[in-house]
């Protein structure tokens, strides 16, 4: 049985960076329409949220659905360099959620 070797290529980096710089991004975005929302100052808000874990691991888990999207552009042009590496970005937050949700 022969198994099937994967090269690593610049695709693969590109979709790993994404992966990882997007969640964050987007999660900044949500922290700032819910502050927004919620008449309070954005920085302060931000504090709160990074001071507690659990609310933390809330606003990253509404962060990683933007690698839903880019995941599903990247698949429909058949880039599957990107999609490999938004895959092994999304994978890099897992040990996170599992320490704080356990």
């Amino acid at each position: 049985m022969e198994i099937m070797k994967i090269k690593w290529t610049k695709e693969n980096t590109l979709g790993l960076l994404i992966g990882i710089v997007s969640p964050f991004v987007f999660m900044l975005l949500i922290m700032f329409v819910t502050s927004d929302f919620n008449f309070a100052q954005f920085l302060s808000y931000c504090e709160s949220v990074l001071s507690n874990f659990n609310y933390l691991s809330k606003y990253l888990s509404l962060g990683l659905i933007s690698n839903l999207i880019w995941f599903y552009i990247f698949l429909n042009r058949e880039k599957y360099g990107y999609t490999r590496g938004i895959i092994l970005g999304m994978l890099c937050f897992v040990p996170f959620m599992v320490y704080v949700n356990v």
